[in-house]
């Protein structure tokens, strides 16, 4: 099993964003309305974890403080 296997889904892929998989990084970014560019530098930031990014998505919009 490799780490680009779709067929094998669970909470670990849903859990985290994968900065070297391109479609991962684009889907994140218009999920949240930010550039793709921002969202690669959010993720160097912040790790993958997808919660962490969207609050710090959320305190770079300005909506959490």
């Amino acid at each position: 099993m490799t780490s680009d296997d779709k067929s094998h889904r669970g909470e670990p892929d849903r859990s985290r964003v994968s900065g070297s998989e391109g479609y991962e990084v684009e889907y994140f970014a218009k999920h949240h309305g930010i550039s793709e560019q921002q969202a690669r530098d959010l993720i160097a930031t912040h790790g993958n974890n997808r919660k962490e990014l969207a609050t710090a998505v959320a305190r770079m919009k300005g909506a959490v403080q």
